[in-house]
């Protein structure tokens, strides 16, 4: 891997690591069909970076036009295959950079014949920022990002106001954001988050209930068996003035 050139200081990101062993009978099962369903995007120095002047290409990607949806931290794809295969109209896009995960969620979605379903493996701050084109996506989902719990790395939380301001850039009106998570301290700095980002609607005025259409994984289930209660939060993309639409 390249160094970054003297002087420039990496970014700090959400994530703690991407590597990770790939069990056998997964990498024997890999074959061409299976990478068919990645993206791969134009890179920097890190294999998890994008380059800023790389876009995702939904319509190219995906082969069609249809409404987007995008599951940031997919994990091993439990809820992001059981949404795809439930709703085939939507086109469903998960942006993991755990390379274990990565196979699992393809692999399982290939099992299935999915063909509204990719995964991205990059950092997902990175793309909000730069890899999405404004008001491309219908519905943004980030289910139990790491909470980071030490003080001194809550600097590494993915949503912060200055992300929610980034989902609000990308999400089309009256798009949504969907937040779960299972610990009190990052659920309350998410709800000062979403009130800091005057572009997105609360319409439960704090945590709404949860949401039916998730998929109750392995590690929801493990956060309630240890007593932690799961918060949700729901956001709505406000009407954009006239000034800020896109030209056309």
């Amino acid at each position: 891997m390249t160094a970054p050139p003297r002087g420039v200081r990496r970014e700090v990101v959400s994530f703690a690591r991407r590597d990770g062993r790939v069990h056998p009978k997964i990498a024997r099962a890999w074959t061409a069909r299976h990478a068919a369903l990645l993206v791969h995007p134009d890179r920097l120095d890190r294999d998890a970076s994008l380059h800023p002047a790389w876009r995702f290409d939904a319509v190219a990607a995906f082969g069609r036009v249809a409404p987007l949806v995008v599951e940031i931290g997919s994990g091993t794809g439990e809820s992001l295959v059981a949404a795809a295969a439930n709703d085939p109209d939507r086109n469903y896009l998960g942006v993991e950079v755990y390379r274990p995960g990565v196979a699992k969620t393809v692999i399982r979605a290939d099992r299935l014949g999915l063909g509204n379903l990719l995964v991205l493996p990059a950092d997902a701050a990175a793309f909000l920022r730069t890899g999405l084109p404004r008001e491309s996506v219908t519905e943004l989902r980030v289910f139990f990002p790491d909470p980071w719990p030490k003080a001194k790395h809550h600097k590494r939380r993915l949503v912060t106001a200055a992300f929610l301001a980034d989902a609000s850039r990308v999400l089309v009106d009256g798009g949504v954001v969907r937040i779960a998570t299972d610990w009190d301290g990052y659920a309350a700095q998410m709800l000062r988050a979403a009130a800091a980002t005057p572009e997105l609607g609360n319409p439960h005025d704090g945590f709404s209930p949860r949401f039916e259409g998730r998929e109750m994984t392995r590690f929801e289930r493990k956060g309630i068996a240890a007593g932690r209660s799961v918060k949700d939060l729901f956001l709505v993309r406000r009407p954009r003035r006239a000034s800020e639409k896109l030209p056309g």
